[in-house]
């Protein structure tokens, strides 16, 4: 076995063993309204959302995870089992292994195999060539690409990359290079406006936020390197703050909102701070473990209804509705905010 799959094999183990990043989310700081006469009958109430010209039953990303060991194919099997059962995009984790060694490759094609009409994302470093690019895309018949930033966790690793100048130039060669759409995710740290600016100039329309609260890298390159380093446990864009940073930076791009989500409300808020849709990676990873891909596609499609709850009670019918609906912005997240220089108060004005 090799370096990157004993690193694989480490990080699935540490994701499931050490659970979620310390000093929470900011999710429960997002309040969104009731709504006592709402005027909506649950029947007329819609969470299908349209990606990349293919019906999603709700708009739920099951998030990269990993690929390029035996387990780690099984664990794809099963998630694209799920996916394809409940309705919802999966992405495959990062294929530079696959790239590296043909044998391998077999680990993130099950995903099309097992989904053959689903939303599949392909993922690779945002260091990645574009040629490299466009053979993930092509080994998994991705309807888009996933390039992942994962700065903190490459300078946790012993093994990991420190030289990150031109990571914006080479993006922006793969977003001219490979034929799908192009988005750049962070992985547990969160994208602040300042990235998100960069990110734009670089042609890229798609981010996935990635904020703190969800599986924590640094702790886990922290375990598997016996390296403690406590006073960095905490680094990090909370995952509230980081999507309300991206959608008030007045770019006119699509957000993705992961980092700690963990129900259907969860959901709910990330949409109504103007995500596109959501992704979660850990929390269905351990639910896997723990039973099966069954008990995850129930708990997806129990994630379905309710949201639809969730909707009727806010007076909503649609998703874009749901965008609009106003909600109070509390706690650390409004603090955050106002220190930047955003205003938390236009989402309860609405």
């Amino acid at each position: 076995m090799n370096l990157r799959e004993e690193r694989k094999l480490a990080h699935l183990h540490y994701a499931v063993a050490l659970g979620d990043a310390p000093g929470g989310a900011g999710w429960d700081d997002i309040r969104l309204i009731n709504l006592s006469v709402p005027e909506v009958d649950r029947k007329e109430v819609s969470t299908v959302y349209e990606w990349w010209g293919k019906r999603l039953r709700l708009p739920l990303l099951i998030n990269a995870m990993t690929g390029g060991t035996p387990l780690s194919g099984e664990i794809n099997e099963a998630l694209a089992r799920a996916a394809r059962e409940a309705g919802v995009a999966m992405a495959v984790g990062s294929q530079q292994a696959a790239l590296d060694n043909p044998a391998v490759v077999h680990t993130y094609t099950v995903v099309r195999r097992h989904n053959p009409d689903g939303v599949i994302l392909a993922n690779l470093s945002a260091r990645a060539t574009p040629e490299e690019a466009a053979r993930a895309c092509e080994m998994v018949a991705a309807d888009a690409l996933q390039l992942h930033l994962n700065v903190a966790q490459e300078l946790a690793m012993p093994e990991g990359e420190r030289a990150f100048r031109g990571l914006v130039r080479n993006i922006a060669a793969v977003v001219q290079a490979v034929a799908v759409p192009v988005i750049v995710k962070e992985v547990g740290f969160g994208l602040s406006r300042e990235a998100a600016t960069l990110l734009y100039g670089a042609g890229v329309r798609w981010l996935d936020t990635g904020g703190r609260g969800g599986t924590d890298f640094l702790a886990i390159e922290q375990e598997r390197s016996g390296v403690n380093r406590p006073h960095l446990r905490a680094w990090g864009l909370p995952g509230a703050v980081s999507l309300a940073e991206v959608r008030q930076s007045g770019l006119p791009v699509r957000v993705i909102a992961s980092g700690g989500i963990r129900s259907a409300l969860d959901l709910a808020r990330a949409l109504a701070l103007g995500a596109e849709l959501a992704g979660v990676a850990g929390f269905f990873l351990r639910l896997l473990q723990q039973s099966s891909w069954e008990e995850v596609a129930r708990v997806i499609k129990a994630w379905e209804e309710e949201l639809k709850d969730v909707m009727v009670m806010t007076g909503c019918r649609t998703l874009p509705e749901l965008r609009r609906a106003p909600l109070v912005v509390t706690g650390e997240t409004r603090e955050w905010l106002e220190m930047r220089g955003l205003n938390p108060a236009r989402y309860a004005q609405r």
